[in-house]
């Protein structure tokens, strides 16, 4: 029997055309194309590499064109700065610092905290015969520490105000803990003790307690001593100078301010200050504000100057206020430090206005070297400055206008003299229309805004 191929075709697929075509060997047909196409492909790729390659070295090339000059971030920073220097010289602009001055230098040892004689004193001995003491089973081996224990829990205040007096040790003690102690809760404590014998709320004519020993203005001008505080204006390095590592105020400075608040508002019932050294606390309480690093107690120097301010009789004032505003124009430098110390003397009362007036006054004189005597010849040199040239200091125009503007119109008795009404609006007019708006300088834009928006409120009225 004939054995079949398998790979045979069937009879009916002889018949068809299509069929019938020569088989090809996809074996031999794959290999071969398969070879060309891998070739092809291969060659293709390997020319994409190599013109990549090309690009990139000629972009590096490129980048590296300026290694001469320190490469293109070097070009590039040379760029800025001519660019920066060019606008310098076109805007004559002119670095200015801002305000502040460091008013507190090295600080001196304070004096001794400790009181042995405390054991014996009458307070404590009459406290420990009460039947009081078994409440709070003290222990009296170290009279600081009991005391210390009442001051801190208010049995101390308590006790002075039942009796009514004050010890000389005890009034001592509590004073130099509440001013030099470094621990914040005996100076808190302390502070408020001498808050509530004072009791300043209190209407009576005299103090309700007796006081055997009371601090006095020499005390607190040692605290100050103690603390490094600079009392000359000499001695006042700039803010850019400010030294940051252990120097500055101490955290007494805050009690020192409460209890000067305090001491100033008991005139009527005990004067503590003469006149003079109620002038020197509020020049002190201005260079207080001056200095940055004090920014977080302004509330409390605020109200500190207030009292202090109040401090004066009326006819005390009057002469006080010319002395103070004399001595600050002598002291603080003439950038914006001084008027930083004409904006701290807050409030809108009457004295605060003429303070402020005073000071804003005799500052003006200072910056024109006191070549003018009067108001009329400061008005005519602001009015005489011509700020249409090139070589106009805009910054000096800003400390005049706003110097001027506080002298003014914190002063109502000025109102009174028209002609000087009149020349500030010249001088108004003439930095808020004559100041281009496209002026680059270095405070034009400042002068001539801050000149229109009072120009508006000077005819409004």
């Amino acid at each position: 029997m004939e054995m079949v191929n398998m790979d045979d075709p069937l009879d009916f697929e002889s018949e068809d055309q299509l069929l019938s075509s020569p088989v090809i060997n996809q074996k031999s047909r794959k290999k071969v194309i398969g070879l060309d196409e891998l070739l092809t492909d291969y060659f293709k790729e390997k020319s994409k590499v190599i013109e990549r390659e090309c690009k990139r070295a000629k972009a590096k090339k490129n980048y590296n064109s300026d290694e001469d000059d320190g490469g293109k971030e070097a070009l590039l920073s040379r760029k800025i700065n001519e660019c920066r220097n060019q606008m310098r010289e076109m805007s004559n602009d002119e670095e200015i610092s801002t305000w502040g001055v460091q008013v507190f230098g090295d600080q001196k040892p304070p004096p001794p905290l400790v009181f042995p004689e405390l054991g014996s004193c009458a307070l404590l001995q009459s406290f420990m015969s009460n039947k009081l003491q078994t409440l709070i089973e003290p222990s009296i081996e170290n009279g600081d520490n009991f005391l210390e224990g009442l001051l801190v829990n208010g049995w101390l205040s308590k006790l002075v105000s039942t009796c009514c007096h004050v010890e000389k040790l005890i009034a001592k003690w509590t004073f130099n803990l509440m001013l030099y102690s470094s621990k914040e809760e005996l100076r808190t404590s302390a502070c408020d003790f001498w808050w509530i014998i004072l009791s300043p709320e209190n209407k009576a004519e005299k103090l309700p307690i007796r006081i055997e020993w009371f601090p006095s203005y020499s005390d607190l001008q040692r605290a100050l001593d103690t603390y490094g505080f600079l009392f000359t204006s000499s001695s006042h390095p700039k803010l850019s100078n400010m030294d940051s590592g252990g120097r500055g105020p101490p955290k007494n400075i805050r009690d020192w301010i409460k209890f000067t608040t305090a001491c100033c508002l008991v005139r009527s019932k005990q004067p503590i200050f003469s006149a003079s050294e109620a002038e020197e606390l509020v020049k002190f309480l201005i260079c207080l504000s001056l200095d940055r690093q004090l920014q977080g107690l302004q509330v409390l120097l605020n109200k500190c100057m207030q009292s202090a301010i109040s401090y004066f009789t009326d006819k005390e004032w009057s002469t006080s206020c010319e002395k103070i505003a004399r001595t600050l124009s002598c002291r603080i430098p003439m950038d914006l430090n001084c008027l930083r110390s004409v904006e701290c003397i807050s409030g809108v009362v009457t004295r605060s206005n003429n303070l402020r007036s005073a000071v804003s006054y005799q500052i003006l004189l200072a910056c024109f070297d006191h070549k003018v005597t009067d108001e009329v010849d400061i008005l005519n040199m602001l009015i005489s400055i011509n700020v249409k040239d090139k070589n106009c200091d805009f910054f000096k125009m800003y400390i005049y206008l706003v110097l001027t503007e506080n002298w003014l119109l914190s002063n109502p008795s000025l109102e009174l003299e028209p002609v000087i009404y009149e020349m500030w609006g010249v001088f108004l007019r003439n930095c808020s229309c004559q100041i281009n708006g496209t002026d680059l300088r270095s405070y034009a834009s400042k002068v001539r805004t801050k000149a229109s928006y009072l120009l508006h409120g000077t005819t409004k009225k």
